[in-house]
């Protein structure tokens, strides 16, 4: 996506900086100068842009910082198995360290809990908590779990194939449906900005591209390795995401807890962003006491 055309309404705009690492160039915001250092990261066809109710709020306690994950928003396409679980996580390590951050906190929404449970194994980290909103760490039930990657792999190798399906989730009719697919109900300004994202070609590839590059097949054995922490919170209306499946992570982890709560879905961070900054501050808080 084109920076230039996009930074005059695009939120927390002043806070944004572009930084290299990893072979990509990353979209990274920060907000906060005291506190635990929160990392806030995305899942598979969003942005940076999920969080934008809860940046400042979190901020008020900890140091946070938000990124567009590689062929997403306004950060690069990474190359070969970069757009993978495992790329996209050691990338991100890297960035990081970059940045001279060591993350206390990890806090990732639906894929993006799989990426930070993937860098804190990869790379035996050691944060005081990992909090998984929705998260997808196992594989989907069903049809669809044999068919997404396959699938995925060969939209995202087909020329023109980004252009269309950008072209077509443009359309009103069709960015509703794939917000009901999330269970979730957005105002009217978060539908304005997922509806900038599925229009533009380039973050179309780049969400085909993780899509393709995705296994969730190593998820259990992952969910063992984790001897952090861990905290689940669950949308009861999410239709991405089985809410069950969060039942089933916690019977692998050494030390999880489960919250779920009625009445929001996918992206229950987006439809109760204070309710879920005062839970966040507070769980945050209590593990950096």
């Amino acid at each position: 996506m084109d920076w230039q055309a996009h930074r005059h309404h695009w939120p927390h705009a002043e806070r944004s900086r572009f930084v290299e690492a990893g072979g990509v160039r990353w979209h990274v915001q920060q907000a906060g100068s005291q506190g635990p250092r929160v990392l806030l990261i995305h899942g598979t066809g969003a942005s940076g842009h999920t969080w934008r109710d809860l940046l400042l709020p979190l901020a008020e306690h900890a140091q946070v910082w938000a990124v567009d994950l590689p062929g997403h928003g306004f950060s690069s396409l990474a190359v070969g198995a970069g757009m993978s679980m495992r790329g996209m996580a050691d990338s991100l390590h890297l960035l990081m360290q970059t940045l001279g951050v060591s993350v206390e906190v990890f806090i990732g929404h639906s894929a993006g809990a799989a990426i930070a449970a993937r860098m804190v194994v990869d790379h035996a980290l050691t944060p005081q908590v990992l909090v998984g909103i929705n998260p997808a760490w196992l594989p989907l039930p069903g049809l669809a779990g044999l068919l997404f990657p396959p699938t995925a792999k060969l939209l995202a190798l087909t020329p023109f194939v980004p252009q269309w399906f950008a072209k077509q989730a443009s359309a009103p009719d069709m960015l509703d449906k794939l917000l009901d697919g999330t269970g979730s109900v957005l105002d009217a300004s978060g539908k304005a900005l997922y509806a900038e994202l599925v229009s533009d070609p380039e973050h179309a590839q780049g969400a085909l591209k993780m899509m393709a590059a995705w296994d969730l097949s190593v998820g259990p054995s992952m969910l063992r390795q984790l001897r952090c922490p861990v905290h689940i919170l669950v949308g009861e209306n999410d239709r991405a995401v089985p809410p069950a499946q969060a039942q089933q992570a916690l019977s692998l982890l050494s030390d999880g807890r489960v919250d779920s709560w009625a009445g929001y879905g996918h992206l229950v961070h987006e439809e109760a962003p204070m309710k879920c900054a005062a839970f966040l501050q507070e769980f945050a808080s209590l593990r950096s006491q």
